[in-house]
């Protein structure tokens, strides 16, 4: 997809109402640290439309960027880092339970791992929660970068067995540093949220 216009439309803390878009939404999810900001950013080439940071956790909102005026992705907030207090930590699985429910747009669920280690319980819970609420979520494994070209079908391997991906579901790798992967979101979001209207979101 050719990058023409992108912007920060709408944040929803805990409290807030989310929009009522009249566009498709493709969301992303994954831990605080798995790198979900610089994935955003090199989604649509901008260098800091999503804040990134050292301290994991920081992304506390739902966050819809606009794209083209054709789409929105939509930045879930991470999960899974200690030092966010358990009493806001608690309230973010209702907020994007929420969201799930809720949404006549989304079209997609992106869920980033972390390429480099096995997925966490916390990652294998997320899988299982957004299968539960209907979607079978597309797997990024996150920080290609990271490892050697050696080890890709070895760590691929372990994110597949770990979180049990349902057959036939991709499992993209992606470095924000390379940006490869990049090229090959874009057609999975063209192809199922885009292009397609007629498509039913991509569920069990």
């Amino acid at each position: 997809m050719v990058i023409k216009d992108v912007s920060l439309e709408t944040v929803c803390g805990i409290t807030s109402k989310l929009p009522d878009n009249q566009l498709p939404e493709v969301a992303f999810a994954g831990k605080s640290n798995v790198g979900k900001s610089s994935l955003i950013n090199a989604m649509v080439n901008r260098k800091k439309l999503a804040r990134t940071s050292g301290q994991p956790g920081k992304t506390q909102t739902i966050n819809f960027y606009n794209v083209n005026h054709e789409m929105y992705i939509v930045d879930l907030p991470g999960y899974g880092y200690a030092k966010i207090s358990k009493s806001v930590s608690a309230k973010w699985g209702p907020m994007i339970e929420n969201y799930l429910h809720t949404s006549r747009q989304l079209r997609m669920v992106f869920l980033l791992i972390d390429i480099r280690h096995k997925p966490t319980d916390n990652d294998v819970q997320m899988y299982r929660w957004i299968l539960s609420n209907g979607f079978s979520p597309v797997i990024v494994a996150t920080k290609l970068d990271k490892i050697k070209k050696s080890q890709l079908s070895k760590q691929l391997k372990l994110v597949k067995e770990t979180l049990h991906v349902i057959d036939g579901v991709p499992v993209v790798p992606f470095s924000a540093v390379t940006r490869q992967g990049r090229d090959q979101i874009w057609d999975l979001i063209e192809t199922y949220a885009l292009d397609r209207e007629e498509e039913e979101p991509i569920t069990e």
